[in-house]
């Protein structure tokens, strides 16, 4: 009996956090609405990069998780560490894209060949824990600088 419960909550927890990630892929509610995209041009391997990948319609979800990640960069790092946000459904063809198999909601702090996911982190803090999200984005970009 224990272990079917543990199967059923790990499952309900990954369920959620799908459909965190997800949260605009069919919404259609007034919180969503089209974005804009940014993106930074001729980064060296030695840069931190961060990229936010997001969809044309967004939650209000979606844009407190590039707002919070934006804010916490500036206030930590300044100019120091370069952020894209990319629309996918606009930029179809973006070589990123393909490169880090990005296909929903998806948040990415990179240096060179390592990539860290923070897409789960930022959609479960951005709007009700902002601090916990700049706290986890602080010590992930600390540890590549």
């Amino acid at each position: 009996m224990k272990k079917i419960v543990s199967i059923l909550s790990v499952l309900f927890a990954v369920g959620i956090l799908s459909v965190n990630a997800q949260c605009c892929a069919k919404k259609k509610s007034s919180a969503c609405d089209s974005g804009q995209t940014t993106v930074v041009q001729n980064q060296t391997q030695s840069e931190v990069q961060a990229y936010y990948f997001h969809a044309t319609r967004r939650c209000v979800t979606c844009k407190a998780v590039e707002s919070v990640t934006q804010e916490a960069l500036k206030e930590y790092y300044g100019e120091q560490v370069a952020f894209s946000s990319i629309n996918r459904e606009n930029e179809k063809d973006n070589p990123l894209i393909a490169k880090y198999k990005v296909s929903g909601q998806t948040l990415l702090i990179i240096k060179g060949d390592k990539v860290v996911n923070l897409t789960n982190v930022a959609f479960m803090n951005a709007r009700t824990n902002p601090a916990k999200l700049k706290k986890k984005l602080k010590a992930t970009i600390d540890s590549m600088i």
